[in-house]
């Protein structure tokens, strides 16, 4: 299989290193428990395997060539990122000592932040485009397509689990930080808004 790994290795790290939506829920989930952002890091993957898939069997192109479902997924993916920017802007006013939003009897931690990540990463557009668009750059043209972007996918995947769960354990140590009412009440304001501006870049931006 002639892919070109080392120039496929240089973009994923780029595109890693440049921070997303996943990047902002994963660092979220991580100061509130270690556990839970390893589950949204997880989940994060998982939504990018449903891309990889996708496009793999060809899925993706039919709704990159339709600008309808583009802009459905797109529209869909700002109204999630706008919800976790206003759910955490509103933690931000709960009282020293209360409970988090996310915390339930129904759902743990690790569930919540492994639905959290998933979705981001479902109703993001641009992670679909990266595998339809990006990934076949780097396949030879004498092999399998599906095959050589199956093979390349599942490398990004790996790749974003090793790097996110560093993230984590940097991330983690937030915690006792955020223990501080003042620096937690910042905290959620700042990511808030963050997760509400990035939620309208997305919904506005071709």
């Amino acid at each position: 299989m002639a892919v070109d790994l080392v120039g496929f290795l240089g973009v994923v790290l780029v595109a890693y290193v440049v921070p997303g939506p996943d990047f902002l829920v994963v660092v979220r989930a991580a100061a509130e428990d270690p556990s839970r952002g390893r589950a949204a890091a997880l989940g994060a993957q998982a939504g990018l395997c449903v891309h990889m898939l996708a496009a793999a069997v060809g899925l993706a192109v039919m709704a990159a060539r339709s600008p309808a479902v583009y802009n459905a997924i797109k529209l869909l993916g700002a109204a999630y990122l706008v919800y976790l920017g206003v759910r955490a802007v509103l933690a931000a006013r709960r009282p020293a000592g209360a409970p988090p939003l996310e915390a339930g009897p129904a759902a743990g931690p690790a569930r919540s932040g492994f639905a959290e990540g998933l979705i981001t990463n479902v109703l993001n557009p641009k992670a679909a485009l990266f595998f339809l668009s990006v990934l076949p750059q780097f396949v030879a043209g004498d092999g399998s397509l599906w095959q050589q972007i199956l093979f390349l996918g599942i490398l990004d995947v790996l790749i974003g689990v090793v790097y996110w769960f560093a993230l984590v354990l940097i991330a983690a140590r937030l915690r006792a930080l955020l223990a501080r009412p003042k620096v937690r009440h910042r905290w959620e304001l700042t990511t808030g808004w963050l997760f509400i501006a990035i939620g309208i870049g997305v919904a506005t931006v071709a």
